[in-house]
């Protein structure tokens, strides 16, 4: 009886699609691998690896995790490899999806009959990013009180764990809207709502303007708490230091940095770099 490898890859949930469109073609040319995917938001990946499991291959959705909680015990590289914008999805049944626009967006979502939601910042950064577009456009639009206004309606039942959850709840109608990456949207097929590149966090050039927005979030250790500052939507991968199969972890890194793999990586709606 032949061995057969486990290649383990631990994802932000955003990154589903093109994860497993790379490793099916990893698959095509080493067949006798085993792979196992799991997803959840980028910061409990993170803190799940920090624990004790391990992987071979880590794709967050935010560089700065690697920096913040897995560096340099656990990871000593990381690469990154797309960028991508925040979005406000929704479906055809959306109330007031058809008058739903650049200018008035944040006024139909803060209507009684209107429910809109996030992900929870502490588990995923699609949940941090979204307070901090809520911040800039509250300067942006000059609408005084309008973060507090959006903070307040999106109650705790409305904050999911991952950002993918809430696209798979605003598909099927039980969520009227949700702050969403643009890959996410794409993936599911949703309608979506551009928001101003000065605070969709989509463009490099304003790195410096999305700083100004903050957010408070669980530090490393228990009970610590760190600031976290605006910056342009990117994400990363790399292969922990613990891997158990370095080897087919660089084969699948090597893929999604690859021509092929920059391709998946379109065709799902990033910009890959």
């Amino acid at each position: 009886m032949s061995y057969q490898q486990i290649l383990k890859i631990l994802h932000a949930g955003a990154l589903r699609k093109p994860v497993v469109e790379c490793a099916k073609l990893l698959q095509a040319v080493c067949p006798e691998i085993d792979i196992q995917l799991e997803s959840y938001g980028s910061r409990a990946c993170a803190r799940q690896v920090r624990e004790g499991k391990v992987v071979d291959i880590l794709a967050l959705a935010d560089p700065m995790l690697f920096d913040e909680l897995l560096g340099p015990e656990y990871v000593d590289k990381y690469y990154i490899f797309a960028n991508d914008q925040i979005v406000l999805a929704y479906n055809e049944f959306s109330r007031g999806s058809g008058e739903i626009n650049v200018k008035n967006w944040f006024d139909i979502l803060l209507r009684e009959d209107v429910t809109f939601g996030r992900s929870n910042q502490n588990l995923d950064p699609c949940g941090y990013r979204t307070l901090m577009v809520w911040q800039l456009a509250e300067q942006y639009y000059e609408q005084s009180g309008l973060f507090a206004q959006l903070d307040q309606k999106c109650r705790e039942d409305l904050i999911y764990p991952k950002s993918y959850d809430l696209a798979s709840d605003v598909l099927v109608g039980k969520l009227g809207y949700a702050f969403e990456y643009l890959c996410v949207v794409n993936q599911f097929g949703l309608k979506y709502l551009t928001l101003p590149e000065k605070i969709n966090l989509s463009n490099p050039s304003y790195a410096e303007y999305y700083k100004q927005a903050t957010v408070s979030l669980q530090g490393k250790n228990s009970g610590e708490m760190i600031t976290v500052p605006g910056a342009p939507i990117e994400f990363a991968i790399s292969i922990p230091k613990n891997t158990e199969n370095p080897d087919l972890a660089k084969n699948f890194l090597d893929l999604i940095l690859s021509k092929k793999g920059q391709q998946i990586l379109e065709d799902c709606g990033l910009i890959p770099y």
